[in-house]
């Protein structure tokens, strides 16, 4: 199954500043990030935003801030799985009513908070696609795992590339173009 413009929402997880040192890959999960949020930006998607415990975790990174812009409206947690927290679950539902019924996710870390939201998603009915190279652990290990394990119950588990290129379509458009300096 392939992203749907028309169906999708982004869902970018904790990539916040004290987390981000001690991920494995940190600098090319928040590379992939930033991807899916242009992707998001081109085709005008809505784009969910969390922050585990800023207090003591810190905001999102400023390369995420910066490529969010407006986008950037975090909903504070202190739950791991997003779910949990009322604001994000009431916007998945209002999201949901408008037609959007496919979830791209990305985020750290990707055994803890990444996988318990996805856990939940996929018990709500919604058709998740875990950009597998945009979500990260601090131990490789770790990733990998709960990369086999959503994908063993559901989960659509690629590439960020693929998710650009399915959505895309085709080459030659302006949103091909805009998009460009991300993929390469």
């Amino acid at each position: 199954m392939f992203v749907d413009k028309d169906r999708t929402l982004m869902v970018v997880v904790d990539v916040q500043e004290r987390l981000l040192p001690a991920i494995y890959n940190g600098g090319e999960v928040v590379e992939n990030v930033r991807a899916l949020v242009a992707l998001a930006r081109t085709y005008n998607l809505p784009l969910v935003l969390t922050e585990q415990y800023p207090k003591g975790l810190g905001k999102t990174v400023a390369e995420l801030v910066k490529e969010l812009g407006d986008l950037y409206q975090p909903i504070e947690k202190m739950t791991f799985s997003c779910m949990e927290e009322s604001r994000f679950k009431n916007r998945m539902l209002d999201l949901r009513k408008e037609g959007r019924d496919q979830a791209v996710v990305a985020g750290i870390e990707a055994h803890v908070c990444v996988y318990q939201t996805v856990v939940q998603l996929l018990t709500e009915g919604w058709e998740v696609h875990l950009a597998a190279d945009a979500v990260g652990s601090r131990r490789q290990e770790n990733h990998l795992r709960a990369l086999d394990l959503v994908g063993s119950m559901g989960a659509l588990v690629k590439p960020t590339e693929t998710l650009v290129f399915e959505m895309l379509e085709r080459a030659g458009t302006p949103q091909f173009k805009a998009m460009m300096p991300y993929i390469k």
